[in-house]
């Protein structure tokens, strides 16, 4: 009987568990490629780029104010770090969920040298994520409309995020061993950030969260915004860095390189956040500014001479005074009497005294022969400046437009919208219910005004089927039209169509 031996295989001394930066850098990619290609993420990216196509392609109607453009880059950017955040933490525990976990005890490679790994594995998302933000960013800066001017603080808050929510899978990884840990708090962060029900407001406090957004009914000037966004975006970037390094730290870096990166990111991010809050409050300097472009705007504003009308701006909206004077000379070409050649001011307004999310409703003017006009163009700020203009051109001021209750009504809106492509659509998009029968609010810059039901009858018959020569009858009884004794039968009668079933009532 023979013995057989099996001698044991020669020990192999690895040295110290090491791992060198190549070898770091290798898994990184091989990571990254897989987190990029998982399914959540994919689906992510996907649903990123349709909404910036299906969004930018009529965002602002085609004339975006470029300090409200990059702030409109942060919102979608969350989802994909939320899938991002899984994709991360499930590469993670990868090796736990298929018990290879002990099979990596032989490698050279350190646990917390993979952990580097998987951390870097994200900074493609996040460069990705980037590229579409300067594409929809760039879409709406090429736009003909275009005004105004982009903050690079702002645009970095979509990669940023991304790139924090990464880190945190990471570190939920070396933390928790549990798979649904990383569900979990994407469930919580939907409610939180995504649903809106964190804590709202745009306080010091609320600067905590990724993206805080100040949605207001007008754009401001880049000058008046006062958002602290240069201290959120190093506030983000320490947040992310220290989270990365945290995770490091768990899965058993203990160098000096980790200790001191993770004390520099902390500081960092405490330096971020407190400065950040302190720049929520509007300075002096910017509370004056505010004050001063909303009182005496035209301290702040540039002035051009477009045919008989001046039209002022603020010096960043200068190039869309030719839209105004556009519409302008449309209407004034309808016009009649003195009214045809009448010299007005159209003058940009605005109310910044109460920050950039403040709804305030800006007063009619008294002054004669003075329209105003908002920082938002296209859609339905269109007729409802035009009415604007008619409205001062038939009243003689804004002030004086509010009041009127009589058949000067349909003059102005027939001299508001009978230019347009579409009249009758106009009238439906200047209206506050978007109705074209019964009584109703005429929306404006500033105070609105009204119609009975009567007076959109007859507007809506004038602009449906035009009679012959409605623009010649206009001129031709532009004093009895502008006259406030004018009913709106009267109006009918002398424009060609037939009068109201009911008297005019604006009770």
């Amino acid at each position: 009987m023979s013995t057989a031996t099996t001698a044991a295989p020669p020990a192999v001394d690895a040295g110290p568990r090491g791992g060198g930066a190549r070898a770091v850098l290798a898994l990184a990619r091989f990571e990254a490629r897989r987190l990029l290609l998982s399914v959540p993420v994919l689906i992510a990216f996907v649903g990123y780029v349709a909404w910036i196509v299906w969004r930018t392609r009529s965002s602002w109607d085609g004339y975006p104010a470029l300090q409200d453009a990059d702030r409109a880059t942060q919102g979608a950017p969350l989802l994909v770090g939320l899938a991002v955040l899984v994709s991360a933490n499930v590469a993670v525990l990868r090796s736990a969920r298929h018990g290879t976990e002990p099979q990596f005890a032989i490698l050279v490679m350190a646990p917390w040298r993979r952990t580097v790994a998987h951390a870097l594995s994200v900074v493609p998302a996040a460069l990705l994520t980037a590229l579409c933000v300067a594409g929809q960013f760039a879409w709406e800066a090429a736009k003909p409309g275009a005004v105004g001017t982009g903050s690079p603080a702002e645009l970095l808050v979509g990669p940023l995020t991304v790139l924090l929510s990464g880190a945190l899978g990471v570190l939920l990884g070396r933390v928790l061993r549990a798979p649904v840990a990383a569900p979990l708090l994407v469930v919580c962060l939907l409610f939180t950030l995504v649903l809106g029900t964190g804590p709202g407001g745009t306080g010091g406090l609320s600067w905590l969260s990724p993206v805080v957004s100040e949605i207001g009914p007008d754009s401001l000037p880049s000058y008046l915004l006062g958002r602290p966004a240069a201290w959120h975006a190093l506030y983000l970037a320490g947040a992310a860095l220290c989270v990365g390094f945290l995770a490091v730290l768990v899965a058993g870096g203990r160098g000096p390189a980790v200790r001191a990166g993770l004390a520099l990111t902390l500081a960092l991010t405490v330096v971020g956040g407190i400065l950040q809050a302190r720049g929520v409050d509007p300075s002096p300097e910017l509370t004056a500014a505010r004050e001063r472009a909303s009182v005496s705007p035209e301290k702040e504003q540039t002035c051009v001479e477009r045919g008989p009308s001046t039209y002022c701006a603020f010096p960043e909206w200068e190039s869309r005074t030719r839209a105004w004077a556009g519409v302008v000379d449309h209407v004034q070409s309808l016009a009649g009497g003195a009214a045809h050649d009448r010299r007005l001011l159209v003058r940009q307004r605005i109310d910044a005294r109460y920050g950039l999310g403040s709804d305030t409703a800006i007063p009619a003017l008294s002054a004669p022969h003075q329209v105003t006009v908002g920082t938002a163009w296209g859609g339905n700020r269109v007729p409802e400046f035009s009415t604007a203009v008619a409205a001062v051109l038939v009243a003689g001021s804004e002030e004086a437009s509010n009041a009127v209750c009589d058949g000067r009504m349909v003059t102005i809106m027939w001299l508001s919208l009978s230019w347009q492509d579409d009249p009758v659509n106009a009238l439906r998009r200047v209206r506050l219910d978007d109705s074209v029968e019964g009584s109703a609010i005429v929306l404006s810059p500033t105070d609105p005004l009204s119609m009975t039901e009567g007076q959109t009858d007859v507007v809506r018959r004038l602009l449906e089927k035009p009679g012959p020569g409605v623009a010649e009858r206009v001129k031709a009884h532009w004093a009895e039209l502008t006259s406030p004794d004018v009913t709106t039968a009267e109006a009918a009668r002398l424009l060609g169509v037939a009068g109201p079933a009911t008297a005019d009532s604006c009770e």
